[in-house]
């Protein structure tokens, strides 16, 4: 056990990294801050821990926490954000590859077969609210974009070059580099349509799923037409349905553009239908292509659109629609630069993002916080932020007394439903309330069963599956290390353990290359 004393947050960073080392139980407290280690703010808990025989169901044995170090449990947080926690932002785009890779490939339980079925990769993007700072090069004469140098064209050059209604400058003619921070910024803040924006991100998720939709729509009536049949299904409860022989899944990331606006990557795949099995991955018929996705794919950005309820400052509500540039690109094609994995990586890494690229992050806003980030005036961020919450006013309670606190959530406010409501809810994201990754629940795995394989295979990595089960009945106590000297002791381990197992992979591989190549 260790002693009572610790050095405070005067001593300094060096006197507790020191303590803690010199102590004779920190190889123990080591091991036992492993499962959280590298984690920002691990959970604390506290309680009991129980060994529970496998077949008989009798507790073996039994521990509180306060026989173990610092007298507390940690786990870590497994926050999906990499501005919040780089670690557990690690983990989970590492599983988000997982879940959108096996849906091009197949594996973890998802057939193999699902690598030969028509998929395209779709960009879905915002229209313009007006005109902001923005980086173009026409033609890349670079080999690696990763890498691209190539010079950007002017940003909006114009060869009369004006002023807007508040005397603002409607040209720019800067060539701005990709760091530049004027990207994404209005070039007059108050032309700007803030209001259109953040309802638009607020009702994205609601013109995706009519967009999907209506390609599903439009593959049913190219079967029609082409006399592919109709495939009949009973369902669990005896109930006959005649469904189209070919349906879309789908793996969908959003990504918040530096203007604030969201906008989807798409991987959209062509499945068939079984009868006798309507859940299993089947091949979609012969008559169907990938020319079929493709044209169903524009033809339903083109045409779906959203007209958004009545707001007192929009009585006849918003057009939500998608923008001009609507992409749709093949991947695994010959001399083609999409592939499976850059796909997969580059959905994967963009599903521990959220409003970082704008320049704003916080938590969730408050009436008490929300003046720290609102003002009408201020800068881009700040008004998209005041028009989340002066959107998402409650509309039938007044609340000019000073009723509303920090807690008051928006359904006690209202006296009738609301559907601006969720921008106060979600004015921290500036409007846009949905996952960033979500998918077609046929499309692939779910980061529920990638757990259950990894707890799986950490119980059984001995070759032996243990007698017993671990029962924990515990508390949260708080959040974070008890230090910033522990904070450094455990992320610098976790640190070297990473690193030790990418360099064992990559010895690993090498000897698999060398054995093919002898062979």
């Amino acid at each position: 056990m260790l002693t009572a004393y610790r050095p405070g947050l005067a001593a300094g960073r060096d006197a507790q990294i020191l303590h803690r080392a010199a102590s004779p139980e920190f190889s123990g407290w080591l091991e036992h801050t492993r499962p959280a280690g590298g984690c920002s703010r691990p959970i604390r808990l506290t309680g009991t821990i129980a060994a529970v025989d496998r077949n008989t169901g009798r507790i073996t044995g039994q521990m509180h926490t306060d026989e173990l170090p610092d007298r507390t449990l940690y786990k870590a947080c497994g926050n999906r954000r990499e501005s919040v926690c780089r670690d557990c932002a690690w983990v989970y785009q590492g599983d988000a590859y997982q879940v959108v890779c096996r849906g091009l490939t197949g594996g973890k339980g998802i057939p193999a077969s699902v690598g030969r079925h028509p998929v395209v990769f779709a960009t879905f993007t915002a229209p313009s609210f007006g005109p902001v700072h923005r980086r173009h090069i026409p033609r890349h004469t670079c080999r690696n974009r990763h890498r691209c140098d190539c010079r950007p064209a002017p940003c909006r050059a114009r060869s009369s070059a004006g002023t807007c209604a508040h005397w603002q400058s409607v040209a720019c003619f800067a060539r701005h580099e990709a760091d530049d921070p004027r990207l994404g910024q209005p070039l007059c803040r108050d032309c700007y349509d803030h209001a259109h924006q953040v309802v638009w991100n607020h009702f994205s998720g609601e013109l995706w799923r009519r967009t999907k939709q209506a390609a599903d729509r439009r593959l049913a009536a190219i079967c029609r037409k082409r006399g592919i049949p109709f495939v009949r299904v009973v369902s669990a409860s005896g109930k006959v349905r005649w469904v189209p022989p070919v349906r879309v899944s789908h793996g969908k990331v959003a990504e918040m553009q530096r203007r604030g606006a969201v906008h989807f990557h798409a991987l959209l795949r062509l499945d068939g239908v079984d009868p006798d099995d309507p859940d299993a991955l089947v091949p979609p018929p012969a008559g169907i292509t990938v020319d079929d996705l493709e044209d169903a794919i524009h033809a339903a950005a083109r045409q779906i659109t959203v007209t958004t309820p009545a707001h007192p400052d929009q009585p006849e509500g918003w057009l939500i629609a998608w923008g001009e540039q609507v992409d749709v690109r093949r991947i695994n094609t010959v001399g083609g630069q999409l592939t499976d994995g850059k796909v997969a990586a580059y959905l994967a890494k963009y599903a521990t993002k959220a409003t970082e690229a704008t320049g704003h992050s916080s938590a969730r806003l408050t009436p008490a916080t929300i003046d720290d980030y609102a003002d009408p005036e201020g800068d881009h961020a700040a008004r998209l932020i005041d028009a989340c919450w002066h959107l998402g006013t409650p509309t039938h309670t007044d609340t000019s007394s000073g009723a509303a606190t920090a807690n008051d959530r928006q359904d006690g406010l209202d006296t009738k439903p609301n559907v601006y409501g969720g921008l106060r809810r979600w004015a921290h994201m500036l409007g846009f309330g949905g996952h960033f990754l979500t998918k077609a629940r046929r499309y692939s795995v779910t980061f529920g069963q990638l757990r259950d394989f990894r707890t799986t295979y950490r119980r059984t990595e001995d070759d032996e599956l243990a007698d017993t089960i671990t029962v924990g009945t515990l508390t949260y106590i708080g959040s974070g290390w008890l230090s910033d000297g522990d904070a450094l002791l455990v992320n610098t381990a976790a640190m070297q353990r990473r690193e030790s197992s990418r360099i064992g992979r990559e010895e690993l591989a090498h000897e698999s290359w060398l054995a093919g190549a002898a062979a």
